[in-house]
């Protein structure tokens, strides 16, 4: 790794970092000189992240992940002390944005959002159509293991007197109901309740918790916008940039909420989204 390090000698945990923005913060931390540990539940993308680090000199470890699991969080945690001997930032970026989401498999995430249209015009059958089932995955993944993920972390950093930083991964969800899925816009509006209540309880112990609201970032999960000519067109039309993000974007936001530069910030949450939502 060459350049200005400015994570040299810490350790970072990036969930869900086997893929899009966890991938790209992944990678972004590991340039900046952390070393970090890679949660996922796909194993196969997060060893060849983690074969992406190693190969440009950095350290790095894959973690299989269940974001619902306070074991798996937990065992998570210990990992990146056991391994590299701390804990120093921890970023959520698990997250499912319905409860059959799989990532990469856009064929069904396309007949999913086809389904979606087809509704919008039959008076509240959209919200008839959220099984429990469904929402309670996605509660279970974006919220509870957003909460978890920062439980662990807290529970090591605590316990080492490390002054750490968290970056929550909410959504332009967490403010603007039309920006997705039912279940999915509440867990995420619960993720930016839990950073702003949490980064209020931890900043006594010199734990700062900041969050994420991406708007719409070139990923697995929102591929089929590009699939479906009248999702895309609507879309376009309403980012004043006029083109979607990239992960790398969010991982230049996460590393300014984990470093100094944002040393006065705790509570806050930042939108990168090209002017989709500027509230």
């Amino acid at each position: 790794m060459t350049g200005a390090h400015r994570l040299e000698g810490q350790v970072a945990v990036v969930t869900g970092g086997a893929n899009g923005i966890g991938r790209a913060t992944a990678l972004k931390f590991a340039s900046e000189g952390a070393a970090v540990v890679v949660a996922d539940v796909q194993m196969a993308p997060a060893e060849s992240v983690v074969d992406e680090i190693i190969a440009a000199g950095g350290r790095a470890l894959a973690v299989e992940l269940d974001a619902r699991s306070r074991e798996s969080n937990e065992q998570m945690a210990e990992a990146a002390v056991q391994t590299f001997g701390g804990l120093d930032v921890m970023m959520t970026a698990a997250g499912i944005s319905h409860g059959g989401y799989s990532s990469g498999d856009i064929e069904a995430e396309v007949k999913r959002a086809t389904r979606r249209l087809e509704v919008a015009a039959e008076p509240g059958q959209g919200f008839l159509d959220v099984e429990l089932e469904d929402w309670q995955r996605v509660i279970d993944v974006n919220l509870t293991g957003t909460f978890l993920a920062m439980q662990a972390a807290v529970r090591q950093m605590l316990e080492l007197g490390t002054k750490g930083r968290i970056v929550t991964i909410a959504s332009i969800a967490a403010k603007n109901p039309d920006a997705g899925p039912t279940a999915y816009t509440v867990s995420k509006a619960g993720v930016w309740m839990l950073t702003k209540k949490s980064a209020r309880e931890l900043a006594s112990a010199g734990i700062r918790v900041n969050a994420i609201g991406p708007g719409y970032i070139r990923t697995n999960m929102t591929a089929l916008i590009e699939q479906i000519p009248e999702y895309n067109e609507r879309l376009m039309a309403a980012i004043p940039l006029g083109h979607v993000g990239e992960p790398d974007d969010i991982a230049h936001a996460a590393m300014y909420l984990v470093t100094d530069e944002s040393g006065y910030m705790t509570g806050e949450i930042l939108h990168p989204a090209g002017g989709y939502f500027t509230g």
